[in-house]
């Protein structure tokens, strides 16, 4: 069934979906970019990997030669596993590249918490040698490793269970006809390689259980690399909210060519805000897509052009928590994105908290401006969630 809503499509003429294909010296800086964060990355795994062998051979200098051989093998290879697996996901969709990029990125999340096991296992032998107690090093990093193997386990099924966050949203001048409505904000499924067709179902599914009124997308649905993007996207013709479903691309969906990425959510009968502004029943909602709301001068004259009666509510409907002085000024009530995952787990939720400050996760004031990040349905890269909750944010509207 199609979610399509007559009011919404009579209300604002829809924008022309097809765009410009990039020209030569664009897509050369793109991939030249692409390199330049490929040996980045390269650089990094393999400066983690050097640390968590040298931990680990040296906590345990008893180790058999086969097993150390063992080691040395394995290790050059899971260094480079995570970008083999990425470059062919870039270019392959199939069962084998699928696999082979699940496992390399649930490998990278184990190691992260591994290389946490790894600095306390010295500082702990460090802080037991100063105190003059005799524990043993193989003891101390079996304990501490463990303890990583089990938080990463965790984090692997936390990351799959969907939360559902419910928040009363409280707006002046509410019109009659959205007192006690409900708003689902979906972002961030990042269809791909892990998270597919069977995911976007299930999302879904769980929506059309808990009858919202309306589906704001908030983007990165999908994850920007290879794939059938319309059979990723049709599950959404299922969706059964009385005022359908609107969409704004995020910052995966602009990693090529967003058109494919906006075709395929059309024809799934998703509603696609173009830089645009549309009135739901009183309501002012205003959809900008990522590339848009990275240019500060491009997001002004957008919020301009659309003409926000401040004296109504209005709901600005982007991918990242940022440029809020702007969307304040434009007399924006309430802005609702995603994007930041809150880092998924540590360290990046830690680096991400200082990036985002408040407006992280949750709902946050700046100025008169009201501001709903979530943490997102999907994960990207390891599909693992410690500290954070894959969500589906059900937002309820009350008058202020």
């Amino acid at each position: 069934m199609s979610n399509a809503h007559p009011s919404l499509e009579s209300q604002a003429a829809a924008r022309p979906i097809a765009e410009k294909p990039e020209s030569r010296q664009v897509a050369r800086s793109r991939l030249q970019r692409i390199w330049k964060l490929v040996l980045i990355v390269q650089s990094i795994l393999l400066l983690a990997h050097w640390c968590l062998y040298a931990t680990w051979t040296w906590f345990h200098p008893s180790l058999r030669p086969a097993i150390l051989t063992a080691l040395r093998v394995v290790f050059p290879l899971a260094t480079i596993s995570f970008v083999v697996a990425s470059l062919l996901a870039w270019r392959y969709f199939n069962p084998i590249v699928r696999a082979f990029y699940t496992a390399a990125a649930v490998w990278v999340g184990f190691l992260t918490f591994f290389l946490f096991a790894a600095a306390l296992s010295w500082i702990v032998l460090g802080a037991t040698q100063l105190a003059g107690a005799q524990l043993p090093a193989d003891i101390i990093a079996d304990v501490l490793f463990a303890a990583a193997l089990l938080i990463g386990l965790y984090g692997v099924i936390n990351g799959a269970v969907i939360r559902v966050n419910r928040v009363t949203i409280r707006l002046p001048n509410l019109p009659d006809a959205w007192h006690g409505r409900v708003a689902a904000l979906v972002s961030d499924t990042h269809l791909g390689h892990i998270r597919n067709v069977g995911f976007m179902r299930r999302v879904v599914s769980q929506l059309n259980r808990l009858h919202p009124d309306v589906v704001l997308i908030a983007g990165d649905m999908y994850d920007g690399t290879v794939g059938n993007v319309q059979r990723l996207a049709n599950s959404w013709s299922t969706l059964s909210a009385p005022l359908g479903a609107l969409y704004v691309t995020g910052n995966h969906e602009e990693f090529m060519n967003r058109a494919q990425y906006l075709e395929a959510v059309a024809n799934a009968g998703v509603r696609v805000l173009h830089n645009e502004k549309i009135d739901v029943e009183g309501m002012q909602i205003v959809g900008v897509h990522y590339r848009e709301t990275v240019d500060p001068r491009r997001l002004r004259t957008i919020l301009q052009t659309a003409s926000i009666d401040s004296k109504r509510p209005s709901i600005l409907l982007v991918h990242a928590p940022h440029r809020l002085p702007i969307a304040e000024e434009a007399g924006i009530s309430l802005q609702v994105c995603g994007h930041t995952h809150g880092g998924q787990f540590p360290p990046a939720s830690w680096i991400t908290s200082r990036i985002y400050g408040l407006y992280v996760h949750g709902l946050n004031r700046f100025g008169k401006l009201l501001v709903f990040t979530s943490w997102g349905v999907g994960t990207w890269g390891p599909p693992m969630r410690v500290g954070t909750n894959p969500e589906i944010a059900l937002l309820k509207f009350e008058q202020a």
